[in-house]
């Protein structure tokens, strides 16, 4: 269990190995942004308290995947956490203390507390950045368990994981060596980016770019040269006229990527800005 308090300082995260870098820890800390009164100690004691009403019914369980449907029926049937089918696109999916208070998420949010009490019994539940929705997966034999924490941890066959993947991948079916690298474990790091690309896409959809800008710069704050958030806080800079810091990450995510698919409408959209401000001095 990641520590209960002080959370990390974002400072400190680009420079940590993924295996030392606290997944439940930031989590919180994303939300710690937008709560800036969040009590960490408050949820890693729910989840503590979560795997400790399961250790007597999992005693009784010798196989992992057993296990892991006693976990899923307590977290989903019991206590109740779901997928938030109505209102997917609320950013509070996305901020952990309301997903640990509300009982409701995204396909990433259920997962981390998944994650979490699945780890504090012992069990080595990993995320997975499947195409569309975010899974999970536990080794299980020769093989692993995938499921679908958006909706109560159901287990996915392989015909149902191939024809996921194909819409996202041009219509092709993946075979068993491309599915089993879409399958990989998805480290500490991709996931927290994932959290922060999904609430940036809300607020941006929303035109809320104070916390577009936000979650992009938090984005680089874990992973310094990361390319799309580069842009996204420099045309979240752009709109809320802080040119100087715009021309800086746009510069250099052109520099880096002169050929991007979106590099001439950055560009334009830079000459414009230097027009606009020309004419103001």
């Amino acid at each position: 269990m990641d520590a209960i308090d002080p959370l990390p300082a974002w400072s400190a995260l680009a420079a940590l190995d993924d295996e030392a870098l606290p997944l439940l820890d930031v989590a919180l800390l994303i939300a710690r942004d937008e709560y800036p009164d969040l009590e960490p100690r408050r949820y890693v004691l729910q989840v503590q308290g979560h795997a400790s009403h399961l250790r007597n019914v999992l005693d009784r369980e010798s196989h992992p995947a057993l296990k892991m449907r006693a976990i899923n029926q307590y977290l989903f049937e019991e206590v109740g956490y779901a997928g938030n089918h109505d209102e997917y696109y609320d950013p509070r999916n996305s901020y952990l203390n309301e997903v640990f208070e509300r009982r409701l998420g995204n396909p990433i949010s259920l997962a981390l507390v998944q994650m979490a009490v699945a780890r504090e019994v012992g069990l080595p539940l990993d995320g997975v950045s499947f195409p569309g929705h975010f899974l999970v997966r536990l080794p299980v034999d020769d093989g692993v368990l995938v499921m679908d924490p958006f909706n109560r941890g159901r287990p996915l066959d392989v015909d149902e994981l191939r024809q996921r993947a194909r819409a996202h991948l041009g219509g092709d079916v993946p075979d068993d060596d491309a599915l089993s690298q879409i399958l990989y474990p998805a480290s500490n790091r991709a996931i927290l980016v994932r959290v922060l690309r999904n609430l940036h896409g809300v607020y941006q959809e929303r035109g809320d770019w104070d916390r577009a800008t936000r979650s992009a710069d938090r984005v680089l704050s874990l992973v310094p040269d990361n390319p799309e958030a580069l842009r996204d806080r420099g045309i979240g800079y752009l709109e809320l006229g802080h040119v100087a810091g715009a021309r800086e990450d746009l510069g250099r995510y052109l520099l880096r990527h002169p050929r991007a698919d979106d590099a001439r409408d950055i560009r334009l959209r830079l000459i414009e800005t230097g027009q606009r401000t020309a004419r103001l001095h």
